[in-house]
This record gives structure tokens, sequence and C-alpha cells, in this order.
């Protein structure tokens, strides 16, 4: 990206704290003023004190103290407004680039690694929003005050003045070379760190698999490495950014001796009074402090352009057909007609020409070995994959809709394994419907075979740790299964409900929910294996293999 895409980028994301940034800067221009006002009476009260001027000292001391509160409020004021700019912007722009990410189309493969997306909202989010609430403010604030320093500064000593200005030239030339080799090592650093948080976080989530691998050694081998090359880039970063800034202070270290030694020979000739000599070295200062505030800033600005390419790959990720869900009611079927699919990076179709008539109320068992499509024949119905070639069409008695992100709302999806999110037991079940009842969570959890909950010294208030950490995988699968349940839809989608189950409970599951699902509903079991039939449904078998 150019730096005028980001600059707009960054514009466009400050909507609704401008006001506030905007006041902000205001109480910040009102500490330089306090600051130069602060610098006359000093003036002042050095010339009354040796005699030099006339004029009322007790006057002058309540004005110096009165700078002095309006320093202090005003600098109160500017820091809590940016802290509130801060908090505000950063909750918004995470709140927007998560919805963002749960949005974007599921099998996007150019979606980010997991870590590397955390990094960029925790990390790049912190970074650029200090750079909107309190860096861009703080640049102008030491733009006005050089300005209004360097002309009082002007009026007073005028050679003296321009002595510091020339200064000026070799910083902004400096600081172009400066600004480049800081962005190329700051995207550098900023790729590494993605992915030390992505090692980290992938093998912390699998830290049970890694320990009976044995291959602890190996995977913080890999991060060590990792993190040594992530130092290397820091220190240098660190060096250049120390080097560069001794050679701004240098500078600034000869003019304020220049200044200095330009009073001393003015006090010996008689030119300059002590009040004079005293407001020399104070604008010295607020001259000299904004480009050192400056050479601060750089950096800063310089992350932030780096993290504003960061975010905006989120911000751009292609959304899912989004509007207002496509709801039939009653019994609901499927028509597939000719449907073919092949994955991006496949050589060949998952999915040959398939087409079937899942009747309304119909119960279909889809089998068939590893490997051969059965999953993903589901998650083309979700529409989490369209196909390549073909129809797939929701129908009852009296509509249809072609199958879309829309249409989802009509499926009841239980995916297979264990899919459990840490909280307690309501908490994920809740998940499947957040106004479900207490009852209605119950006859769930007694249809998917998983009674026990109520046996727990807690029941639905019980904690599940990350992936269902507690609970045995029979068992985290089976709350998995209620949760689905509890889903308003009229097709049922059970992609291998039951494969960490016993046949025993496997058998319970398959009853109970014939007895308590079947009405009005279309079901789709995904299993390795046929069932019996159940119940009176017309039950069909699909061999996907064959």
């Amino acid at each position: 990206m150019k730096t005028i895409d980001c600059i707009k980028w960054m514009w466009n994301n400050s909507k609704g704290i401008r006001l506030s940034i905007f006041l902000s800067t205001l109480a910040g221009l009102v500490y330089v003023s306090a600051s130069l006002a602060f610098v006359w009476v000093s003036k002042q009260l050095v010339d009354i004190a040796t005699f030099k001027i006339e004029g009322n000292i007790w006057i002058f001391m309540i004005g110096m103290l009165g700078c002095i509160a309006v320093q202090l409020t005003s600098t109160m004021l500017n820091s809590r407004i940016s802290t509130i700019n801060d908090i505000q912007l950063k909750n918004r722009l995470r709140y927007q680039l998560f919805t963002r990410i749960m949005e974007s189309k599921l099998t996007n493969k150019e979606l980010p690694h997991t870590g590397d997306m955390l990094n960029r909202i925790e990390e790049d989010v912190r970074v650029v929003t200090e750079v909107i609430c309190t860096i861009i403010p703080s640049m102008l604030i030491a733009a006005i005050q050089f300005v209004a320093a360097f002309a009082f500064l002007l009026i007073i000593e005028p050679q003296l003045a321009w002595i510091l200005f020339g200064i000026m030239p070799l910083a902004i030339i400096f600081s172009k070379f400066y600004t480049r080799r800081m962005r190329n090592l700051t995207k550098e650093i900023r790729a590494i760190e993605s992915s030390v948080q992505a090692h980290v976080q992938e093998h912390l989530q699998h830290r049970n698999l890694v320990r009976t691998l044995e291959c602890m050694p190996y995977t913080v081998n890999i991060l060590n490495g990792m993190q040594s090359k992530l130092n290397d880039q820091m220190v240098e970063r660190t060096d250049f950014s120390v080097f560069s800034r001794m050679m701004i202070q240098g500078g600034f270290a000869l003019g304020y001796a220049a200044s200095f030694f330009w009073g001393i020979i003015g006090m010996r000739s008689g030119a300059v009074t002590f009040g004079m000599m005293t407001s020399f070295l104070q604008l010295v200062v607020q001259v000299q402090r904004p480009i050192a505030d400056m050479g601060k800033f750089i950096p800063s600005l310089v992350h932030s352009i780096t993290s504003v390419e960061r975010l905006v790959k989120l911000d751009l990720l292609p959304s899912e057909e989004q509007g207002e869900p496509i709801k039939l009611n009653g019994k609901v079927g499927i028509r597939m007609e000719k449907v073919s699919f092949a994955y991006k990076d496949g050589n060949r179709n998952v999915i040959e020409e398939f087409s079937h008539d899942f009747i309304p109320g119909s119960f279909t068992t889809i089998v068939g070995e590893t490997g051969v499509g059965k999953s993903t024949l589901i998650r083309l119905i979700m529409s989490i994959l369209m196909p390549n070639k073909g129809s797939i069409t929701f129908y009852n008695e009296k509509k249809s809709a072609t199958a879309s992100p829309l249409t989802r709302c009509n499926v009841v999806y239980v995916p297979q394994g264990n899919s459990l999110l840490s909280g307690t037991i309501r908490d994920n079940l809740l998940l499947g419907d957040p106004k479900a009842t207490y009852e209605q969570m119950e006859e769930a959890l007694h249809t998917a075979a998983a009674d026990f909950v109520f046996t727990l010294p807690n029941r639905l208030d019980t904690l599940c740790g990350e992936s269902g950490t507690g609970l045995s995988e029979g068992q985290a699968q089976r709350i998995a299964i209620a949760r689905g349940l509890l889903r308003p839809g009229n097709i049922l989608l059970l992609d291998e409900p039951t494969s960490a189950l016993d046949d025993n409970t496997k058998s319970i599951f398959l009853e109970r929910m014939m007895i308590k699902k079947a009405h009005n509903k279309t079901i789709l079991l995904v299993t390795h294996q046929a069932i019996p039939q159940k119940g009176n449904m017309l039950h069909t078998t699909i061999n996907m293999g064959r």
C-alpha cells in the first residue's frame, strides 16, 4: 500500500472520535500557549528582580502560578481524552476485524494463520490506535509548538533563531533514509512475531499430542530459532534507532550550547539581560523539543504504516453473502442436480455429477470410506463450499431457494468430533439457541444421550476447558450433539455424530433422535457404515464410494 492509502484508511476509521481527537489536540495547544507564556513571565520576573525593568513582581509571580495551573490542567485533559479515544477506537477496530473474519468465506485459504490473526487484532490494532489517538495529535502539537517558539525567538534574537533553524534541513534529509530503513525492518519483525505467536498458539493447543509424540525438544528448538532471528532483527532496529536518535540529539546539544554561548557573550557585552538569557535557554528547548519528539514519533508512524497494511488484509477479506435469511417452513427437502466439486489444489473431482432428491421428511444415511466426499457433500448443502457445476435447491410445498449462506437457517448441523468451546456446558448449549429454556436444554441433552450432565455437581454450570477439557471425548461429543439439536431448522445434518460413542450409547442416541426429532425433519446422517432402519421414516442409504 502507498503511505497516502494507509493515511486514508486511518482517517476513515477515526470516524466517531474525530471531535475528541480535536479536543485532545486543543488541550495540547493550550499547554503550548501556557508554556510560551511561562517563558515570557519568567523573563519579566528575572528582569524585574535584577532591576532591568520596572514592574509588580507579585503580579508576575501570580501569572507564573497561573501558567503552571493551566499546563497541569491541559495535560490532564489531554491525557484523559487520549486514553478514552484509545479505548474506544481499539474496541471498535477489534470488533470490526473480528466480525469481518467471522463473516469471511469459511474456505478462504488465503486467510492468515489463527496465531497471525490474533497478533494483528492485538498488536497491530494497538499500534494503529496509538498513532491515531496519540501520535498524530502530538505531532500536530509539536509542529505548532516549534513554529510558535521559533517565532518568539525570532522576535527576541533573529540571528540565533536562524542558526537553530539550520538544523531542520539536515534532520529532514536524514529522516527520509531513516523512515525507509525502519519500515523495512518493521515489516520483517512483524512477520517473525506473527510466526512466533502462530507456533506458540498451535503447539499449546495441541500440547498433549506434542507430548505423546515426544517431540517437545523439536518444537521448543523451532521456537528458539524463530526467537533468535527475531532477537537479531530487534537488535538491528534498536541499534539503528539509537544511532539515529543520537545523531539528532547531538545536533540539538550543539544548538543548546550555541544559544548558551550566545547568551553568555551577550551578557558580557551588556546586550543580553539575565531575563533574556533565561528566555533564550527556555525557548531553545521549546524549539528543539518538538524536533526531538518528531524523532520519537517517526518510528511509531513507520510501525503504524506496516500495521495498517496488515489490518487492511483482514479488512478486505471477501465476505459470505449477507442478507435476510431465507426460511422455509414445514417439511423441507434438498434437491441436488449433477453437482460436481473439486478443491482448488486438487487434481480430481471429489464429487462427480451427483444427483439426489432428499425428500422432505426422509432419513438418508450417507456411507463410504474416508475421502470419498461425505463431509464435502454436507459442506456443499450448508454452502460452506460452492459447487463447480450443478445446482442445490432447498424446497417445500410452497417455494424453493437456491442453496446459499442465506438458506443455512434451515439447517441443524452436528459436526463430527469434539467441538466444545471453553465455558460452561450451558454456554455451549446456548450457542445452538441463545433463547433456549432449561426444559429445552434438558430435552436436547436427553435426546443426545447426555443425561450424565445432570449427575455432575454443577450440572449445566459445569466448566469445560478448551476443546472440552475435563470431559471424556464421548461426553464432549454428546454435549455437542445436544447443542446442535437445540438449533431451530427442519433439515438435520449429522456428520459422524457418534464416532466417539460406544455401541450401546450410539443405539440409545439414534433411537431417541428418531422419536424426538424425526417429526417434520429431513435427516442426513454421515457415517462409515450403514445403520438399521429406525421407525417408519423413509430410509435411504447412499454409498458415496460406488
